[in-house]
């Protein structure tokens, strides 16, 4: 039985392909791929701070989402 080949990428491998697919996606060009990227970032902490707004403090037991970045 052989191993699903998914499972034996490390996170380095994984990363490297997201790399490689996203350049694909954008034919070699680097510069339009970042600001994708950075327009889906800008997108996702729109949708974030949305989301804030639907869930009450109790839904959350006083957790709030920190937009801060985190390292």
């Amino acid at each position: 039985m052989s191993a699903d080949p998914a499972q034996l990428l490390t996170e380095d491998d994984e990363l490297r392909w997201a790399v490689e697919a996203e350049l694909a996606w954008h034919d070699g060009d680097a510069k339009a791929a970042i600001a994708t990227l950075i327009r889906d970032r800008q997108f996702l902490r729109q949708q974030l701070e949305l989301s804030d707004f639907a869930g009450s403090k109790g839904f959350s037991r006083g957790w709030r989402p920190s937009y801060e970045r985190h390292e």
